[in-house]
């Protein structure tokens, strides 16, 4: 569920990200979180210029890795980490507000989806850690897996600001959710400054306002799942709308032959086996279409769907078959994208 080591599997089509016939379009573009980001933004005031605009973005965005990143050392979530204590600590309101998202769909998803999930992630070398050059040992998995589940070890009083761990040594890895909540953070410092023509998209993940350039809905394209080679699977328009891509084909680790995806079921403690190999989730927010399409790429497609229907989730599945790839929507997916033409 190591959502920063995904590979970007959405890009924006062009002609309509990056159309030279709009004068009036600011185009800023960054690295944060491990990753690249992208901001369009259409109509500005006439009191707003790139440069104060890039500022502005570069402080928002470094507010959000100083509270959620896990590779600063001096970031909020790091100093609990590295905390043996075992009493409720005082947690800022965004870390609450992001922990209360991770927990919501923890619950959805009945564990598939859990922020303490680092012991598994390191275990089969998709962390710190190097590779070993065998498979990790179901004693090791069992030991890692004992230190693994957010409504075992966490505590979070959204009230009352405060997070507590039950064990030292658990930890919270924010890679699956956090990255949408940066979108998010940015899209909201657009609207504050009366921006209402935007795309923001941080390593895949992002959100959109208004029309593109050219008047039109935002046409985003949906890679095919294929390490081969890098096509467009499908195209989808959208305003005003959220969207994140989660995949397991380009990142895994092999051991005597056999590829095992970075995506870890906190259930089993092991990289997920199942055909469904990319996951696409519409929402209102980043942040839920960050952490959703991690939680469905976990569950896969049989498990995943009956959950998206049931929760009002809207999921686009790419499935991999024998010679082809396979897409299955879910309804409320199907209405949003139907919805911007």
């Amino acid at each position: 569920m190591h959502k920063f080591a995904v590979l970007l599997m959405i890009f924006v089509v062009s002609g309509c990200f990056w159309s030279s016939r709009a004068p009036e379009t600011i185009r800023i573009l960054g690295e944060t979180m491990g990753t690249t980001y992208r901001v369009t933004v259409v109509d500005a005031p006439d009191t707003l210029t790139q440069e104060n605009l890039s500022e502005g973005i570069t402080a928002t965005l470094a507010t959000v890795n100083a509270k959620m990143s896990n590779w600063d050392p001096a970031s909020e979530v790091s100093r609990f980490n590295k905390s043996q204590s075992t009493s409720p600590t005082i947690i800022s309101d965004a870390f609450s507000f992001v922990l209360t998202s991770a927990q919501d769909i923890h619950l959805k998803t009945d564990g598939k989806f859990d922020v303490t999930l680092a012991p598994l992630i390191n275990l089969w070398g998709f962390g710190p850690k190097t590779p070993d050059a065998d498979v990790p040992a179901d004693t090791d998995i069992r030991l890692a897996r004992d230190l693994v589940g957010q409504d075992r070890f966490l505590t979070l009083n959204a009230a009352a600001r405060t997070l507590q761990k039950h064990q030292a040594g658990v930890s919270v890895n924010l890679s699956a959710i956090a990255k949408g909540y940066g979108v998010d953070a940015v899209a909201d410092y657009l609207r504050d400054n009366d921006i209402e023509r935007y795309l923001v998209e941080i390593g895949g993940d992002l959100i959109t306002a208004g029309l593109n350039p050219e008047g039109k809905a935002w046409a985003i394209g949906i890679e095919k799942p294929d390490v081969a080679q890098s096509t467009v699977q499908t195209i989808l328009n959208l305003s005003d709308q959220a969207m994140a891509t989660s995949g397991d084909y380009r990142n895994f680790n092999e051991y005597d032959g056999v590829r095992y995806s970075h995506i870890i079921d906190p259930t089993t403690g092991r990289p997920i086996r199942h055909r469904t190999a990319s996951v696409t989730v519409l929402a209102d927010t980043a942040m839920a279409a960050d952490g959703w399409a991690t939680a469905m790429l976990v569950l896969g497609d049989q498990a995943g769907m009956p959950l998206a229907e049931k929760h009002g989730i809207a999921v686009l599945f790419i499935t991999k078959g024998e010679n082809l790839f396979t897409t299955s929507a879910s309804s409320l997916f199907e209405l949003r994208t139907k919805k911007v033409k």
